[in-house]
């Protein structure tokens, strides 16, 4: 008979038992809430929370004299002037000018970088090089751990023991939690005061736990997966595996690398495509132009994808906003299952990510874990753009979602329809209009003043 494995729990934090709901995710089960994601969601807005959402993360490290001319060849951003201790939001493109990867690229040494949720595209597009430097693999090897909000940065004083107002916005550097060796950076997706902390995999417990005293003095919250996804959308920053899919298997190389090395192309191996927007999967797919991030680009390289890219930049076909939907349609889509007739798609969940339980392709070796929903927004009758990432927002009381749409229409109050339900089932016209981008109104990270928080008097 052949043995079933028991999926593992998520390893990075210490198995509590006060935990409120667990989820299977892909091939691990994780914490989906620890005091409900309600409570979760909004605590932390005057205080601050412990996420280990990200705890494995994907990482790449590349080192000698040629990493640079990587990244400058690979990535639309300048690495030019990034010194040791900043950090970039890398993103990659395919040769469509649509967002192949992006992610978190650290500088750590004079010929050391360190890249966070940029695999696999970074390790195929690395090895599909010849560059005078080594690229290496080392998730599963270090931990990432969030801490966000107001008093994030008195919690983390108060667990290193020393002063970390000099760590600007971007920035990164080594501190030590417990005597274990770490690194701090000013980053996050609380979009306001927000710090990671990374570190060695064999400390993390250690480390975790650590903050969690720390905090709370301070009322800090542990946050599950469901508050932590509700971020991106109050945030405004678009979010793979939940507002896009990756157009990975759209490349042919890339297709064939992923397959001849199973469970690597698992975020993108043919996911279910949910929603009025139909099993087109091109148009989830975003530009850096339809996810805000133009002005990540420096023209004055060359680049994978520069060619395309500068055509889409003469004219944008879509632009991010946040829509605010309308309570009444809510309701009744709620309504619908208490009465006759059809019964729409319902809002099981707080946030519409789609978390498979790990479907296993015996001819590929992939775990297919993700699940995409993407809705129709409508003026009248006329498709004009999509919306994902619908989310609760306890803080605010409203539901919200990210849209990419003509820009024609990106104007605050403009009315809009979500078309929402699957393309052969029922579907309801909900109304929507555009609302402040972003949706939340804190002070955000790169603006936040840390001066006006008192220096630690013990810091060592």
């Amino acid at each position: 008979m052949t043995e079933i494995p028991f999926p593992p729990f998520e390893p990075s934090f210490p198995w509590a038992a006060d935990v409120l709901s667990y989820g299977q995710t892909g091939p691990m089960i994780a914490a989906m809430e620890f005091t409900g994601w309600r409570h979760e969601s909004t605590a932390w807005k005057d205080s601050a929370y412990l996420g280990a959402s990200l705890g494995i993360s994907p990482t790449y490290r590349i080192t000698g004299p040629g990493a640079r001319r990587f990244f400058e060849d690979r990535f639309v951003n300048d690495f030019s002037r990034l010194r040791v201790g900043g950090i970039r939001h890398g993103i990659m493109l395919d040769d469509e000018g649509r967002i192949l990867a992006d992610g978190v690229v650290m500088r750590t040494g004079e010929e050391e970088y360190l890249a966070t949720w940029l695999s696999p595209a970074i390790d195929w597009a690395f090895e599909s090089g010849a560059y005078d430097a080594v690229g290496e693999n080392v998730t599963g090897q270090v931990f990432l751990f969030q801490v966000a909000g107001p008093r994030s940065l008195e919690i983390l004083e108060r667990a290193t023991g020393e002063d970390l107002h000099d760590i600007a916005f971007a920035r990164h550097r080594e501190s030590s939690i417990e005597g274990r060796p770490v690194r701090i950076l000013r980053l996050g997706m609380a979009g306001t005061l927000s710090y990671e902390v990374h570190g060695a995999f064999p400390d993390a417990h250690a480390v975790y736990q650590a903050i969690r005293a720390a905090g709370a003095p301070y009322g800090l919250v542990r946050q599950g997966k469901w508050a932590y996804m509700l971020n991106h959308t109050e945030d405004g920053f678009p979010q793979a595996y939940y507002h896009f899919p990756y157009p990975w298997y759209e490349t042919p190389d890339f297709a064939a690398w992923l397959d001849a090395r199973p469970g690597a192309g698992f975020f993108a191996d043919r996911p279910r495509l949910l929603g009025s927007a139909g099993t087109d999967a091109a148009k989830r797919y975003l530009t850096p132009f339809d996810a805000g991030w133009g002005d990540r680009i420096d023209w004055d390289h060359d680049f994978v994808g520069k060619e395309a890219a500068r055509r889409l930049s003469e004219a944008p076909p879509r632009q991010v906003v946040t829509l605010e939907w309308d309570g009444e349609d809510i309701a009744d889509v709620w309504a619908s299952q208490y009465r006759e007739g059809p019964v729409y798609d319902q809002f099981d969940r707080p946030a519409e990510i789609q978390f498979d339980s790990g479907t296993f392709d015996e001819r590929t070796g992939q775990f297919r874990t993700m699940g995409f929903r993407a809705d129709l927004v409508l003026d009248g009758d006329r498709e004009v753009g999509i919306t994902t990432g619908r989310a609760t927002s306890m803080g605010y009381r409203r539901m919200i979602s990210l849209a990419f749409i003509e820009p024609a229409l990106a104007e605050e109050g403009t009315g809009l329809v979500v078309l929402w339900g699957q393309p052969d089932g029922p579907q309801k016209r909900i109304r929507a209009r555009v609302a402040r981008y972003p949706y939340l109104d804190a002070v955000n990270n790169r603006d936040f003043d840390v001066e006006t928080i008192p220096h630690p008097a013990n810091a060592g």
